[in-house]
């Protein structure tokens, strides 16, 4: 007899958007989480009282009537999310060579502010990133049309993504913009995606673009204070969440998943599994090739994953906005030809030159002002590497050693090199830090080669070619990254989707539309905006101020 009906393997936003729709809709729900904390990439972890998130750096759409706005609303669980609007001026900056240019959130501003810095490409630019709306309006169209009418008008409604979907970003741009720096600076948000533009496909690009148009958001508590949100709508409707769960096998009998077995051994049993793991760990691992078609195998002998990361976690004890930091991201790219920077970053030779071609630098702190305890800052420098930069250490379990400290030691001088570039003397303040490298992805995410965007959105892994969240296995259900799409967005509707497969039912019919469901929405940059909790909190953080020492955990 079945003790559920059933289980998801992983707690990342897909997992657990799956679980609360189908624990709502009356099944027996249990959540298995190999980490200590549920999240995945969502997850927010502390060094010594400072708050860190590894995967989560900023989310678009949330204004009210926008769709992650709705997919939270039909969730259930916005009441319980707080946002804060990142500089709506400038929610990214691009340090580009020698160049210093602003994104503001609006795609009219957006025009204007670029306009204004490249005026004999004003009417160009107008007509890309119309181009970049279009496009992205027709996908999110594609997978809500239904019907005889929709089916024979397909075609015109969606007509600009007929035309571009087959072409690189780079092509595209190319076509339209004439400028080098602001090709640049439109393509910046590659790393939202980790492809170049030469091989990212543009759709891809645009619904990045699109996601932020409107301005960008980040979340009360990191990406944590999403997941607290979902683990309660989980709990709320009856679903189970177990950590420290490491699950060994998915048991299949007569090509029919039926459970799984953990690392004691102990077997649990469901009528439906849901992975939330990547595909390759999915099937190679749990499932086991003797349980898999010819075609599947081949699929997944040719899967590549997507880039990984080095991620600093670095607390300041000084005031950064003295330096000129805000709440507006920082991307920094040595030259201008993005490609270029891409193939630099994704050589093997990492512990070369002083500095990483391209970087990202977010302070977390001035996003989430709500989390600063008035004396502390805490900031994040990410960058992209290949994971075989990392192949003398993929041999061995224990791969902490001299060699591996070395590595870490070289690369976080390296990222203080760009750090230093933004806030001067950065060195003489830190009070803690520590880097997270592709091992630390895979230890605590799982993540094939310490992936950080689940497959590699390339052309023949994204749209149709996506792993399906249906398998060939009966009962047995992917959602996550390298399904519907990557992104806490992606990942979010990924679940929804599995849920809608399993409970046969569309999509749309999971998210229950709920007037008394809002986002709470403050503005990072103006604190007249934050309610009397927030000033508390900051209050709460200075009187309980603790003061850590260096801290170099074994990542």
């Amino acid at each position: 007899m079945n003790q559920f009906d059933t289980i998801i393997i992983g707690s990342g936003a897909g997992g657990l958007a799956a679980a609360i729709c189908l624990a709502r809709a009356g099944q027996k729900v249990l959540v298995l989480e190999q980490h200590d904390v549920p999240g995945g990439w969502c997850h927010s972890f502390t060094l010594q009282g400072q708050r860190f998130c590894p995967g989560v750096h900023y989310i678009g759409l949330i204004d009210k009537g926008q769709s992650t706005s709705r997919l939270y609303e039909g969730l259930g669980v916005a009441n319980d999310l707080v946002f804060f609007r990142m500089n709506p001026k400038a929610y990214e900056h691009c340090w580009i060579e020698d160049e210093k240019i602003d994104m503001p959130a609006g795609i009219d501003e957006l025009h204007e502010s670029l306009s204004q810095r490249f005026p004999k490409e004003r009417k160009r630019l107008k007509k890309y990133l119309k181009l970049v709306k279009d496009v992205s309006d027709q996908i999110q169209l594609i997978p809500k049309m239904n019907g005889f009418w929709d089916a024979i008008t397909i075609p015109y409604r969606t007509r600009y993504m007929g035309k571009y979907g087959l072409f690189s970003l780079k092509r595209v741009i190319d076509w339209h913009i004439k400028d080098p720096m602001l090709k640049a600076v439109l393509n910046i948000q590659c790393g939202d995606h980790g492809l170049p533009p030469d091989r990212a496909s543009f759709p891809v690009h645009c619904t990045v673009m699109y996601h932020y148009f409107n301005g960008a958001f980040y979340p009360l508590g990191g990406g944590g204070g999403i997941v607290k949100a979902m683990t309660q709508a989980v709990k709320k409707h009856g679903g189970e969440i177990r950590t420290k769960q490491n699950v060994q096998k998915i048991l299949i009998q007569n090509n029919q998943a039926v459970g799984v077995e953990l690392a004691g051994g102990e077997k649990i049993f469901a009528t439906t599994i849901v992975s939330n793991a990547d595909p390759s760990a999915t099937y190679l691992n749990l499932v086991g090739k003797e349980n898999l078609s010819a075609k599947l195998l081949k699929k997944l002998s040719k899967t590549k994953y997507s880039v990984t990361s080095l991620i600093l976690f670095v607390t300041l004890d000084m005031d950064v906005t003295k330096a000129g930091m805000d709440s507006g991201n920082i991307w920094m790219a040595n030259d201008k030809n993005l490609d270029k920077v891409f193939q630099s970053l994704t050589t093997n030779e990492i512990i070369n030159d002083d500095e990483f071609p391209g970087v990202f630098i977010s302070c977390t702190t001035l996003k989430d002002p709500a989390s600063f305890n008035g004396r502390y800052h805490n900031l994040e420098v990410v960058t992209f590497i290949d994971y075989n930069s990392f192949a003398e250490f993929n041999t061995s379990e224990d791969y902490h050693g001299d060699a591996y400290l070395q590595y870490k030691e070289r690369i976080t001088e390296k990222l203080m090199n760009s750090l230093e570039k933004v806030i001067p003397n950065a060195r003489q303040h830190i009070v803690q830090m520590d880097l997270g490298t592709p091992k630390t992805n895979e230890f605590y995410i799982k993540s094939t080669n310490g992936n950080v965007y689940g497959t590699e959105k390339s052309f023949t892994q994204i749209g149709p070619f996506t792993f399906k969240a249906k398998s060939e296995i009966k009962n047995l259900f992917l959602c996550g990254a390298s399904t519907m799409s990557h992104g806490v967005g992606g990942a979010t509707n990924s679940g929804v989707e599995a849920a809608a497969k399993i409970l046969n039912c569309r999509f749309q019919e999971l998210l229950i539309r709920d007037e008394n469901q809002n986002i709470r929405i403050y503005d990072a940059e103006d604190r007249s905006t934050w309610p009397d909790w927030v000033h508390q909190k900051r209050k709460v953080r200075r009187d309980r101020l603790i003061i850590p020492g260096t801290c170099s955990l074994e990542f």
